[in-house]
């Protein structure tokens, strides 16, 4: 097969959806890999890497796009890529469609057959091509909030970690999965008073008994969800509904709740956001104030760390690359109900019922799908 790998164009995105190694891997299964060139200039990997992995360089986008049976990517196609798609070509990328329809639709009518990172389960549960970019973003949420809490950066000058004498800042997450659990991980290891709130009775203990009591759990129950927003310095939404637009959990209401110069940081801001008040923002630009709360909404934190979460990106995306390549997307898909979850649109019909609901289309399941696309 004819593997591509264009460079990243959304702002500040440094990642890239091959690795040199990755690419060396496929070349040894007999696939002809295609690079832009510069793809891997933010991590490092200079053209000459690649080379010396048996992968072609490209002179841009356009040339990767039509000579490539299957595209691999790292943040959802924009709209000069998703211009380029063609019917039966595989597009292989994080795509967050439930908060996107313009991507929708645009997919939908490439006739492309578009296989979503974030949606691919595993056998013991989870999202595990998910998960490598959750626990990147779930431990910078912390870096990013307790610099937003900076006087400097528009925060109320809060330590999170205090000093003797002094208390340590009050940091809340809400939702208790990947994210979450990376996020008080570096908010206890700051030292900071960190409260998660979560749904699930089984969460919320795994969380007591992993950190010994140093992190408070409670069930989140609305009134008691705008009472810990309300005395935080810094709230991270780290809410999660696979494939489906997040829920706005904290009001415009509860914010007015908060002191001036707090923080809240949106985690699943790719998916909507889980506050009312939530927009997307980026590296270049990552803040901006409602209620006087600074909200940090950047919608591809792990890019701000493009090296270490492309290779821990890459851990989990290859072998189901491999697997395409290797088998061609009707066996591969056929052959693995997991890969097959993250099948979202195929041929003009959208595959994941989350996306449907929400975005107001009809649902194909991806069994039917494959035997008529």
């Amino acid at each position: 097969m004819q593997i591509g790998c264009p460079k990243e164009i959304k702002t500040h995105e440094y990642r890239v959806g091959l690795t040199p190694e990755s690419a060396a891997e496929l070349v040894a299964h007999g696939h002809a890999v295609l690079i832009e060139t510069g793809a891997g200039a933010g991590i490092g990997a200079p053209d000459t890497a690649y080379i010396a992995a048996g992968a072609q360089i490209a002179a841009d986008a356009a040339e990767v796009f039509a000579r490539s049976e299957m595209v691999v990517k790292v943040k959802e196609p924009q709209a000069n890529e998703r211009a380029m798609l063609r019917p039966g070509q595989i597009l292989y990328t994080y795509l967050h469609l439930a908060a996107d329809p313009e991507q929708t639709r645009d997919l939908v009518n490439s006739g492309a057959a578009c296989v979503a990172y974030e949606t691919v389960t595993g056998p013991g549960g989870g999202l595990p091509l998910l998960k490598p970019m959750s626990q990147v973003a779930g431990r910078m949420s912390i870096q990013a909030g307790a610099t937003a809490l900076e006087k400097a950066h528009g925060g109320r000058g809060t330590l999170l970690g205090g000093v003797p004498g002094v208390a340590p800042g009050r940091v809340v997450v809400i939702g208790g999965g990947v994210v979450g659990f990376n996020a008080a991980q570096m908010a206890v290891g700051l030292g900071a008073e960190v409260t998660v709130l979560d749904r699930s009775a089984d969460v919320l203990e795994r969380i007591d008994t992993h950190f010994n009591g140093r992190v408070r759990t409670l069930h989140s129950a609305r009134a008691l969800l705008k009472a810990e927003v309300a005395a935080a310095d810094l709230v991270i939404g780290a809410v999660l509904i696979p494939g489906a637009a997040a829920p706005k959990l904290v009001t415009r209401d509860m914010l007015r709740g908060m002191a001036d110069g707090a923080v809240v940081v949106d985690v699943a801001i790719d998916q909507g956001g889980c506050f009312e008040t939530s927009r997307p923002t980026t590296h270049s630009d990552p803040t901006y104030v409602v209620e006087g709360v600074v909200h940090y909404c950047v919608a591809n934190m792990p890019g701000g760390v493009a090296r270490t979460s492309t290779y821990a990106l890459n851990n989990a995306t290859l072998p189901h690359a491999l697997a395409l390549a290797d088998h061609g997307l009707s066996v591969a898909l056929t052959r693995d109900p997991h890969l097959r979850a993250g099948l979202n649109v195929l041929g003009g019909m959208v595959t994941y019922e989350a996306v449907a609901r929400d975005l107001g289309y009809a649902y194909h399941p991806p069994e039917e799908a494959l035997k008529v696309a």
